[in-house]
């Protein structure tokens, strides 16, 4: 794992981090405060580069919670590769090769992976949007996560119980409806807007349902992806003993 340090001070550190993961070089920010007390790896919406994510994260350290924002595979930024389209990972995934919506669900591993490595505190999967469902598949698959964080986002309504054989099977593992579930008993926070014009309200509601407890449902006044509000409460979360 390579590590530059863009910015320093005496409330956080900015590295730009980068490492390899299957057959791509991941990139990343961190932002630090020098103690966290909790910790997010965060994974953005559509298009939404770790450059975009910087204010932000910077934020979170500055209450106290370390951030690690990846840029996704294909999503815009450095990270190489193809970004979300199922019909190309069908593909592969009936040919016994890896998809690219596996293969970000590792990067999101390694990256908690790591954090957990440098400190031991809590660490939780986030995401935005398309971000939220791989984060949530990644919280199902690596009990190393602490909990779940998921902002306007759903899952597939389990679209793979339509299908058979292989269709079925790939379908089901990359539904966040499928795999949020296998979360509990750690705990899962959905955040959705009754204005949401992207991920209709009532989706997130559903995949709220599928979640075991403990679990809370946050309405935030907003329309899609996080705001001020939503990042105020996700560093209360991130923070709490």
């Amino acid at each position: 794992m390579t590590e530059h340090v863009l910015e320093k001070n005496a409330s956080l550190t900015l590295t730009e981090v980068s490492f390899p993961d299957i057959d791509e070089e991941v990139y990343g920010l961190l932002a630090a405060p020098p103690d966290p007390r909790g910790a997010v790896v965060l994974a953005p919406g559509a298009g939404i580069t770790k450059e975009r994510e910087k204010e932000r994260v910077e934020e979170y350290a500055m209450a106290g919670c370390a951030a690690f924002v990846l840029d996704l595979r294909g999503n815009g930024g450095e990270t190489k590769g193809r970004g979300f389209n199922p019909d190309l990972d069908y593909l592969a995934f009936d040919a016994g090769a890896w998809p690219e919506f596996y293969k970000t669900v590792c990067d999101l591993s390694v990256a908690r992976a790591a954090v957990s490595g440098w400190w031991k505190v809590p660490v939780y999967a986030m995401g935005a949007s398309n971000g939220g469902r791989y984060a949530a598949i990644a919280a199902a698959a690596d009990p190393g996560f602490s909990g779940y964080i998921g902002v306007s986002t759903s899952g597939f309504g389990l679209a793979g119980n339509q299908y058979t054989g292989n269709a079925s099977r790939f379908l089901l593992s990359i539904d966040p409806d499928h795999a949020i579930g296998k979360i509990s008993p750690r705990p899962v926070w959905i955040f959705h807007s009754r204005r949401d014009p992207i991920i209709n309200f009532t989706l997130g509601e559903e995949l709220y349902s599928r979640a075991g407890n403990p679990k809370e449902f946050i309405v935030f006044n907003g329309t899609h992806g996080e705001n001020d509000e939503v990042d105020a409460r996700v560093e209360d979360l991130c923070t709490s003993p």
